[in-house]
């Protein structure tokens, strides 16, 4: 008869082979045959981590520890609850797990994403580092370790591990893009020859196409040539553009229903729970590639004033106190009923969930861009939270997003693969968020990317005041904050405040005449 060990043993290796199935099998004849063992509880967790099923995997790997509590158990934890957008409960469980408590490179590894995932480079850094002494050759630990190093602002050992990771892996699509995106690209040193054969390598992989067509763009950028690299976007981006459409629509719906809440939530509610009169929060919301990053880091140098990041805990109270039936965070059905729902909840559940970022200074920056969609009900919840939504030149904003890569697994992003989409979704953006203005003037401020980048010393000042903070001269110093920077605009914030990006879309004016038509441009 075969022993727990070797079962479990069994269970690895169909874990390795990615046969689920079997090694669940495997896990669950140990603890029939021999009753509650913790490995067989942390191998299911593992295995409901890898289909997705986290909320199980959650209490296969708590059973785990309650059995006996392991450092690799933590680790696992402190992942799903990454996973799950939940910072406090990540970070808890990674304290239970300290660098020298682990000793296989892979929950090293484990960590280090986990702690990456939620903004926390600099943390995740020992993680990776330490990974990267015991299994040097592993191409995915150099590149999750160079992910960081580059939110940290170290960009040459960014560099340098992105160059690793592809030595050993050519077809590394995702080293490829965030060694182009580092920028440093020249006539002389670029990565155009190893980049153009890849093109027709990897096309029918949707997302290497996307992660090698953004590369070749970045670089043809570089080199002056526009043309060229708004071929390999429209080329990169081509599966996907149904995707958009389908976004769009969706988006379109949801603000359908935050007009029409908006004429009805300006009378005044009477809640069953208070609201909170806390004015910690700051949101920093507006289209993506607007400016939003720049903001957060001129209000996160004030010495009141902390960084929580691109925070999803918003939107997740609001799902929570909803409790409406789909997978998705924002839609339409949510935001309806958060409308009929105890909003002094929703703000009270925010408040408890980001708390531990804010510590002891009296403000928290919160820059999820896609917040917009809240900012009514973020009104309603929390009435002293500040509001700045930035307002870029249309045709900069949709070229922006259209030159960006987001993350292919995100819902919010969908709509980036086709220039008309974005441009439908910007206009629809601006009409809510002028509209919620005229409706609520001091609830709000309108910043304008452009004014902020020409004249920083008047429109700093009325920032700072809006925020109902006094004025600090180290916020006019962007490129001296210290944070790490977890968003698209990691390179750019570190420099001065500058005017380079204002009509940068016109390098693309002959492709996208359709655009400035749509727009009102032409």
């Amino acid at each position: 008869m075969n022993t727990s060990q070797t079962r479990l043993d069994d269970a690895v290796r169909f874990l390795t082979q990615r046969d689920f199935k079997q090694a669940h099998r495997c896990c669950v004849e140990v603890i029939q045959q021999h009753g509650p063992h913790a490995h067989a509880y942390f191998l299911l967790g593992i295995i409901h981590i890898e289909i997705g099923q986290i909320e199980k995997a959650i209490a296969l790997l708590t059973k785990s520890n309650e059995i006996e509590k392991r450092p690799i158990t933590f680790a696992y934890l402190a992942k799903c609850f990454a996973l799950k957008g939940d910072m406090q409960q990540a970070l808890e469980f990674v304290s239970c797990a300290p660098v020298d408590s682990l000793t296989r490179a892979l929950d090293l590894d484990t960590v280090g994403v986990s702690l990456s995932r939620v903004g926390l480079h600099e943390k995740a850094i020992a993680y990776f580092e330490k990974a990267l002494m015991l299994a040097p050759a592993n191409p995915q630990y150099h590149y999750n370790y160079a992910v960081s190093c580059k939110f940290a602002g170290k960009f040459e050992l960014a560099r340098k591990h992105f160059e690793q990771a592809i030595n050993s892996e050519p077809h590394f699509f995702q080293a490829h893009f965030a060694l182009s995106d580092l920028g440093g690209v020249s006539a002389e040193d670029n990565h155009l020859a190893r980049l153009e054969p890849l093109v027709e390598k990897v096309k029918v992989n949707p997302e290497a196409r996307l992660h090698v067509g953004h590369a070749l763009a970045k670089e043809y950028e570089a080199l002056g040539d526009y043309s060229r690299a708004f071929d390999a976007l429209c080329h990169a981006k081509m599966p996907q553009k149904a995707r958009s459409k389908n976004t769009l629509k969706d988006y379109q719906a949801i603000f359908t229903t935050l007009h029409k809440n908006l004429q009805i939530s300006s009378k005044p509610k009477v809640y069953a729970s208070s609201v909170s009169s806390s004015d910690a929060p700051i949101f920093v919301v507006g289209m993506p590639r607007s400016g939003t990053t720049l903001v957060e880091r001129i209000l996160s140098h004030h010495s009141l004033v902390a960084s929580g990041g691109e925070l999803q805990d918003f939107g997740v109270a609001v799902k929570e106190v909803t409790q409406t039936s789909s997978q998705l965070v924002l839609d339409t059905p949510t935001i309806e009923r958060a409308y009929e729902s105890d909003l002094g909840t929703i703000g009270e559940r925010y408040l408890q969930r980001t708390a531990f970022l804010r510590q002891d200074s009296k403000h928290l920056v919160d820059k999820l861009p896609f917040n917009f969609f809240y900012i009514d009900l973020i009104r309603q919840a929390l009435p002293n939270a500040k509001i700045v939504c930035l307002l870029r030149n249309p045709m900069d904003t949709c070229i922006g997003n259209f030159r960006q890569l987001f993350s292919i697994h995100s819902p919010y992003y969908a709509y980036a693969y086709d220039l008309d989409v974005i441009g439908q979704l910007y206009q629809s953006f601006e009409k809510w968020v002028r509209k919620f203005a005229d409706v609520y003037p001091h609830a709000i401020r309108l910043q304008s990317y452009e004014q902020l980048a020409q004249h920083p010393d008047t429109e700093v000042k009325e920032l700072l005041a809006f925020c109902n903070l006094p004025w600090e001269e180290q916020c006019l110093q962007v490129e001296n904050n210290k944070l790490p920077v977890s968003t698209a605009s990691k390179v750019q914030v570190r420099e001065p405040i500058n005017t380079r990006s204002i009509g940068r879309w016109k390098r693309y004016a002959s492709q996208t005449e359709a655009l400035q038509k749509s727009l009102g441009i032409i």
